[in-house]
């Protein structure tokens, strides 16, 4: 999401919510009694594995859900790295096997989609969290007939898990980990600084959050980078981390576990899926409090459903947002009691209503 060049156009979206998971196998393997789609999807992985609990899976798993109510072929094809000439050659590989339905997870994928959408004009791109174009400055967004590129309003659910965590805590002190400093993660941490300052002002907290203890670690995959961050904040006092920060962020939640399991009271909030069960350390508990939810397999589902309705929103910019059910905490919390989900329930409504309106630029949160 480039500042300054890109307008986005809100689109509300009419989510389908689907709790079951299709077969890995193809449409016509998988025993689907809906008619064959006369289009075949696939999916080009970004750096990690089909299973990540993160962009990935979300994607994948979108792919599932459609493939039960639309029994078309999917596959997936996961590049041997993570450049531009990497995502081309399985964006080629999948069109030459007539796999011209193409769904791209992540920002990475904006030049390799920009280059894809002309030289594959019958086949049609989904481009997760990121929006296409040539690489240079000031990255003006060139979104095809044949492409929609998808974003979500990250900061709505950092607000909420804001919300969520301050009113946990009721005092102390909160902190963020970030991965890259890129829009999408610097407005999780924005949207959650707001809420916790939302929840002191309106609903009777007293959290802290220090400058000191928001930190963009600068990478995604660094795990053990993450876990050294999250346990200087613990020393510091903090006794909440929301992280941003994909395997950054897996560290902050191995660390979090390790305080748990010795009986000390921190938390970690997750983020994009809900990661109750990678914070899971004994009897089912988890030092994951809650997670800041981007509905990323509506995202893909909607997209694959438009398309057999012949209703593909090429040339557009969606934004998946708490008006369209495109993000929030995950359904179930166990570590939130039944007061606290009501009143984050209370929140959100107050977000769609308008009522509350949370930025997606930073300010003067920090105190």
């Amino acid at each position: 999401m480039k500042k300054g060049v890109l307008a986005v156009l809100s689109l509300v979206l009419s989510i389908t919510m689907l709790a079951a998971c299709g077969s890995k196998n193809s449409g016509a393997e998988n025993g689907s009694d809906a008619p064959k789609a006369n289009f075949k999807v696939g999916m080009v992985t970004d750096a990690g594995t089909i299973d990540d609990k993160s962009f990935n899976q979300g994607t994948y798993e979108g792919i599932e859900r459609a493939n039960k109510d639309f029994n078309m072929d999917y596959k997936y094809l996961k590049p041997a790295g993570t450049t531009e000439a990497d995502y081309t050659k399985e964006i080629g590989n999948l069109y030459d096997a007539g796999f011209k339905f193409i769904v791209t997870p992540g920002f990475k994928f904006e030049t390799a989609v920009f280059k894809a959408q002309d030289k594959y004009q019958d086949a049609k791109f989904v481009l997760i969290d990121g929006t296409p174009h040539d690489g240079t400055e000031p990255m003006t967004p060139v979104v095809k007939e044949n492409t929609v590129s998808i974003f979500f309003a990250e900061h709505e659910a950092g607000f909420l898990a804001g919300v969520a965590s301050a009113l946990h805590m009721k005092e102390g002190q909160a902190g963020f980990i970030g991965g890259m400093e890129i829009p999408p993660v610097q407005k999780f941490n924005w949207g959650f600084q707001q809420g916790v300052a939302y929840a002191n002002e309106n609903l009777g907290t007293k959290v802290e959050i220090k400058e000191e203890n928001v930190v963009y670690q600068g990478s995604f995959d660094d795990v053990a980078a993450g876990g050294q961050l999250a346990a200087q904040m613990y020393n510091r006092g903090v006794k909440v981390i929301f992280a941003a920060a994909g395997g950054v962020g897996v560290g902050a939640i191995n660390e979090a576990k390790t305080r748990a399991q010795a009986g000390n009271d921190v938390w970690v909030v997750g983020v994009d899926v809900d990661q109750y069960k990678d914070g899971e350390y004994a009897d089912g508990k988890s030092s994951v409090l809650t997670s800041a939810v981007k509905k990323i397999d509506h995202a893909a589902y909607d997209m694959i459903k438009a398309e057999s309705e012949g209703k593909f929103p090429g040339g557009q910019t969606l934004t998946f947002d708490a008006k369209n059910d495109g993000i929030g905490l995950p359904e179930e919390n166990p570590n939130l009691s039944d007061e606290i989900v009501k009143q984050v329930d209370d929140v959100l409504a107050k977000i769609k209503e308008g009522a509350i309106n949370v930025s997606g630029e930073q300010g003067d949160l920090i105190k």
